[in-house]
């Protein structure tokens, strides 16, 4: 968990937002029992989430993919391949929805802007060094060509979190936090 009390208020208050703009649907769906807030959700996310990152063609047609997703400070990171069509997307159109699934258990659903984290014509973002020193920890120094690799965080306008047995994601913990 890399949150601290004010990143975990803020997304806090962009899950409750999000759910109070959300349809009745959802809205009957995802209920207090059958959510997380957002301290509980960031100990569920620890280390490497599998996403599936959402993105448009030029030709407003919807792709999908599964990225590498990491939970920091309340935010998505990934990566991908400079040379993916998933960054040739987000280059010039970095709205993104992101999801992860597990089984029936929890969904976690996104929306929002990627920002480019390390680009190669650019300043990095302010926090890129220390957000490249956990992904270095995470996946080692040979794990891939990390010039050939760009890292985005996606910045949420809309997130809902489903669990269908908040006590079993947390180990049986208690659920008021």
């Amino acid at each position: 968990m890399y949150e601290t009390e004010t990143e975990l208020q803020d997304l806090q208050t962009l899950l409750d937002a999000s759910l109070g703009r959300s349809t009745a649907h959802l809205r009957s769906i995802i209920t207090g029992e059958r959510s997380l807030t957002a301290a509980q959700l960031a100990r569920v996310l620890t280390g490497m989430c599998v996403l599936v990152l959402s993105t448009v063609t030029a030709k407003g047609e919807p792709r999908v993919s599964a990225v590498d997703g990491h939970l920091l400070h309340g935010r998505w990171v990934f990566g991908t391949a400079r040379g993916a069509a998933k960054a040739r997307h987000l280059s010039v159109r970095p709205a993104a929805s992101v999801a992860h699934l597990r089984g029936e258990d929890l969904g976690v659903f996104v929306h929002g802007v990627a920002e480019e984290l390390n680009p190669v014509d650019g300043p990095p973002a302010p926090d890129w060094p220390e957000v490249h020193r956990y992904l270095h920890g995470f996946y080692g120094d040979n794990s891939f060509d990390w010039s050939d690799v760009v890292f985005y965080r996606v910045r949420p306008s809309w997130m809902a979190v489903y669990a269908s047995r908040p006590d079993q994601l947390l180990g049986g913990s208690e659920r008021a936090s």
